[in-house]
């Protein structure tokens, strides 16, 4: 009988791990516990291991023993693969396998409930009724409604387009730029070039892959080519924005408000809980004391269907692997 070794699983997952080896007659063997060399033993006998890793696996014992156990695979549950030292796998001859897509939806879903919130305000009322007991409608908090304006995507991917899809069929106008043309998303978004993105847009969201290329593509110069009243939006990769140039863009009121999903530096407290004040970042924190920023903890992707398809897929490529076949995504090392 194949087995399967996975670690990191949350409770949510275990149903869904339960139905997916019961259907397909596999033993798979599970942890909370990341992959470490303390426990890296769950794996012996394995074909594979399957991860969810929230910081870097550094040790170069692990993947030896990985090897040694006859482990022919690491699959991530994830998108991301920068937590691999892709020099251990090289040497210990494993493959890397990711999930790429698992649903675009509930991404695009987060991005439409911030941009939503923070235009109609509700972070700046809540902070005016639970700090100065206002319940006033102040002519500086009235809100526009979607169909008036203009939402523009930088990257316009499978999530992205789910987000030019739900825009354009509340009324908005969606603008994108991507450094590739596809003709299916024209009904959806007109495209056009980086800098009418941020000078036009009332709403600008992210939806990029993080490269040196793309690292910090917001920074000042960017900040100040947006309107003042507009929003930024970022449900991708923390590092995509430059923190300070954005706090110092908030405090100087050159734009209006910001929605962020993720953070660069941020695997040291998000996805924790009990995180002490000290690996808390000052960044961070200025952020969050800001009534028209909203922050929620890497959670965009966190819905049944995504849970779901994220276990189910990494797990259908290491039952593929274990049989001899080619799974759908391997990370190129």
């Amino acid at each position: 009988m194949t087995k399967i070794a996975m670690y990191n699983v949350s409770p949510v997952e275990v149903p869904y791990i339960d139905d997916w080896a019961k259907k397909n007659d596999v033993e798979v063997k599970t942890t909370d516990k990341p992959l470490t060399s303390e426990n890296v033993d769950l794996a012996a006998g394995c074909s594979s291991v399957s991860l969810k890793p929230l910081g870097p696996i550094a040790e170069e014992i692990v993947y030896q023993k990985l090897h040694e156990f006859g482990v022919k695979c690491i699959g991530l549950r994830i998108v991301g693969f920068n937590t691999i030292n892709f020099d251990f796998t090289k040497k210990y001859d494993l493959l890397v396998t990711n999930v790429p897509v698992y649903s675009p939806r509930a991404i695009a879903e987060m991005t439409v409930t911030q941009a939503m919130y923070l235009l109609r305000k509700i972070g700046v009322f809540r902070y005016r009724m639970d700090h100065d007991h206002d319940f006033t409608w102040p002519g500086d908090l009235i809100s526009n409604e979607i169909y008036n304006l203009t939402v523009g995507l930088i990257g316009v991917g499978h999530i992205g387009s789910a987000v030019a899809q739900i825009f354009s069929a509340m009324g908005a106008k969606v603008i994108a730029y991507d450094v590739a043309y596809n003709p299916e998303f024209e009904p959806f978004l007109t495209y056009t070039d980086f800098d009418t993105v941020l000078k036009e847009a009332d709403i600008v969201s992210l939806h990029t892959p993080l490269f040196p290329s793309t690292e910090n593509m917001i920074g000042e110069k960017q900040l100040k080519e947006m309107k003042k009243s507009a929003y930024l939006i970022n449900c991708a990769r923390g590092e995509l924005v430059d923190t300070k140039a954005l706090i110092n863009a908030l405090k100087a009121g050159e734009i209006a408000g910001a929605g962020l999903d993720t953070l660069a530096k941020e695997s040291s407290y998000f996805g924790h809980k009990n995180v002490s004040e000290d690996d808390i970042p000052e960044d961070y924190k200025t952020l969050a004391k800001m009534p028209n920023v909203v922050i929620t903890p890497h959670s965009a992707f966190y819905t049944k269907t995504s849970i779901r398809n994220m276990v189910q897929i990494c797990l259908n490529d290491q039952l593929t692997i274990a049989k001899g076949g080619r799974p759908r995504t391997i990370v190129k090392q």
